[in-house]
């Protein structure tokens, strides 16, 4: 089982493999964790979680079909 990441970093670089994206990530700690939340990338392929502004960036950019 992988070692799950403390919910403290504040930019994730994101792979289209983390589509549809959630706050917070499946590889996450969950015991300190808000609700989780579906967020759309916006034209630059970015996101903002409006629970605790961890900012994602979707590396190679936003790919055709995908919100």
């Amino acid at each position: 089982m992988p070692e799950l990441k403390p919910n403290t970093e504040r930019q994730i670089e994101i792979t289209a493999a983390d589509l549809p994206l959630a706050c917070p990530m499946p590889d996450m700690l969950k015991w300190n964790a808000h609700p989780r939340v579906y967020l759309s990338l916006d034209e630059h392929g970015e996101a903002r979680c409006p629970y605790c502004s961890t900012r994602y960036h979707l590396q190679g950019g936003k790919p055709d079909g995908h919100h």
